[in-house]
């Protein structure tokens, strides 16, 4: 009897969540590194490498999960296993289920803390959770942070034990039913609009630090005076002294001190390397910061020389200048979404796959649309040298009417003042985020009208806040005269139908060539393209027509371009590339002999200003 009593409980502990066996959910197409992922080493990268320490402990793996109705206390009982940081929506997660805003996802786990971090602060960080979360350490509430696409870190000294922890998270999201950014995603996802994402959805992971730590870098570069600005946050104010070396390479080719709170300046070399696409210079920096006299913590960065900026060619055609010279900035728009993960890219090298795509096409831009990446994306930019255009992700309902051939001469949309809020605090922090990242050249506010309320007051606010960048202040939407572009969308081939002769006019998007792939699909029966072709010839014969016009368009007025997509998503088969990242569906070398052409074209440029609608008609 006993024996029989064991054997029962035994199978049923091979039934319950701890020992369940991790599988992809769902029947949805794959990439080939979502089919080889190994749910034991999932993404194992160090999650910030412009600011790296040595010591870190990836949290990342199976945890336990449960769906509670909104409100609810924490569950007794956990539903069963979660592949974290894929979100709950996601194939790769394991789980596969849609969470409404009358809902909460709960995440557990336990953890240790090795004991070579005796005497040292424990941050846990969590790079990205879409939407609100709410975080516990032995059932001791660490803190709340809401925002979809930020990092964010608690420290959890104060809450640990001895030996095992526990750790909670509470996720609350309502999607498109809510008034937060969100990018593409709604309930009900159709055409251009995608399938939610609920959860963690970045690495979690723990960082020891001295008691006194650099909190965070921000670096400005002045190519004009050859000086590299260092902005040096510690978690506590103290006069104590920051110090601050560039490496070229092994060699120190700058130096540089001051006491904490106040900048350090560096004074770089004459013969500086400046970052370009074609050369992307990365300097290597070192963070020190002392007490009394001892090193107390120190960081390893990186920066570089560059100038992004704005300047009338011979022509009278207001140029986007790249250190000071006319550069034509051409790249496809890259919303950042992957079939098995969603928001997440199954590995490392997925993540950077798209990118060196983009430069084996020979762009020299990307667009990221609508989303914002982990660090490691935007570090893989600087190294790769492609120039970043980043969006806000939108969310909240935007003016009754979308004006895109004329100055907006409408109605302001006005938001509540959660969303209003929420839109604010969010951007900011993207900002703070993003900021030291040398690729990231435009902000872009607002896409098209999704969401878009007091276009001159936040364009103006973006600006001041970071002048060293442009400001896109509405990619295709309703046009306002302000910012440094002039943004328009034309699909599926490019249309020069207004023209801004203060700032820079650029193609937004256009294109969106469209063919279906059988075995490469979201949806077999339901897909869509601006123009629908059957043959990779076709498509390569369509795209170059296109560019020869953008060409012409060029020498008329357009300063940059961005081509819809680099990938498929979901129902839109308009990539270079499919969904699963399987099939490259044009003829390579012929796409990118046309895209280098663009990108060399206004060193051509010899022609007068055209007439046509300008600011003010």
């Amino acid at each position: 009897m006993k024996k029989n009593f064991l054997a029962v409980l035994f199978a049923l502990a091979l039934c319950s969540p701890t020992f369940a066996q991790w599988k992809p959910a769902g029947d949805k197409i794959k990439t080939p590194w979502g089919e080889q992922l190994n749910p034991k080493n999932v993404l194992p990268e160090y999650p910030r490498p412009i600011m790296e320490r040595q010591d870190w402990k990836n949290l990342n793996g199976s945890w336990n999960y449960a769906i509670t109705k909104k409100g609810e206390p924490a569950p007794n009982n956990y539903q069963g296993e979660i592949l974290v940081p894929f979100a709950v929506e996601s194939s790769l997660s394991g789980v596969g289920k849609t969470i409404n805003e009358h809902q909460e996802l709960w995440y557990q786990r336990t953890f240790d803390v090795p004991s070579a971090w005796k005497g040292k602060q424990i941050l846990l960080h969590f790079g990205a959770v879409d939407w609100k979360a709410d975080v516990w350490v032995n059932d001791v509430k660490v803190g709340q942070h809401t925002g979809g696409f930020t990092p964010f870190y608690f420290d959890i000294t104060s809450a640990l034990n001895k030996g095992n922890n526990q750790l909670v998270v509470k996720v609350w999201d309502p999607s498109d039913r809510g008034e937060q950014p969100r990018g593409k995603q709604v309930e009900r996802p159709e055409g251009i609009w995608y399938t939610p994402v609920t959860g963690i959805w970045q690495t979690v992971w723990l960082e020891p630090v001295a008691a006194q730590h650099i909190a965070q870098l921000k670096t400005t570069p002045d190519i004009d005076k050859k000086t590299v600005k260092v902005e040096v946050a510690t978690n506590v104010c103290s006069p104590d002294k920051v110090e601050v070396k560039v490496f070229d390479g092994k060699n120190l080719v700058a130096k540089g001190a001051a006491l904490n709170g106040v900048p350090v300046e560096l004074t770089m070399p004459e013969d500086v390397k400046l970052w370009t696409p074609e050369s992307p210079s990365l300097y290597n920096m070192e963070v020190t910061l002392y007490k009394d006299g001892k090193a107390v913590d120190q960081v390893k960065s990186y920066t570089a020389l560059r100038k992004f900026s704005t300047h009338k060619d011979k022509n009278g055609i207001t140029r986007l200048q790249l250190n000071n010279k006319d550069y034509f900035q051409f790249g496809p728009l890259d919303q950042g979404w992957w079939p098995d993960g969603l928001y997440t890219a199954p590995t490392d090298e997925a993540l950077v796959y798209d990118l060196k795509k983009i430069k084996d096409f020979g762009y020299n831009m990307v667009r990221k649309h609508v989303k914002v990446e982990p660090a490691r994306w935007y570090t893989y930019c600087d190294q790769l040298g492609l120039i970043v255009w980043q969006d806000m992700p939108n969310g909240g309902r935007g003016p009754a009417e979308w004006q895109m051939h004329k100055y907006y001469d409408g109605a302001d949309a006005i938001r509540s003042a959660a969303s209003e809020a929420n839109y604010r605090k969010e951007w900011k922090e993207i900002i703070d985020y993003l900021y030291s990242y040398p690729s990231i050249g435009v902000w872009v506010p607002f896409n098209e009208a999704w969401g878009q309320f007091k276009t001159p007051e936040i364009t103006k606010w973006t600006k001041e806040y970071d002048p060293s960048r442009l400001v896109n202040p509405a990619s295709g939407g309703n046009h306002y005269t302000c910012g440094d572009i002039l943004d328009l969308h034309n699909y599926p081939g490019p249309n020069l139908y207004l023209y801004d002769p203060i700032r820079a006019t650029v193609l937004g998007e256009y294109g969106g060539i469209g063919m279906a792939l059988k075995g490469h699909l979201w949806l077999a029966d339901k897909n869509w393209g601006y123009v629908k072709f059957n043959t990779p010839e076709e498509v390569t014969n369509k795209y170059i027509k296109y560019a020869d016009h953008l060409l012409e368009l060029i020498e008329k007025g357009f300063s940059a371009a961005v081509y819809t997509q680099i990938t498929d998503v979901e129902e839109e088969v308009n990539g270079l590339v499919t969904y699963d990242r399987k099939v490259i569906k044009v003829d390579e070398p012929k796409i990118k002999a046309i895209n280098q052409k663009i990108c060399n074209s206004i060193l051509y440029n010899h022609v007068s200003l055209p007439r046509m609608q300008c600011a003010g008609n």
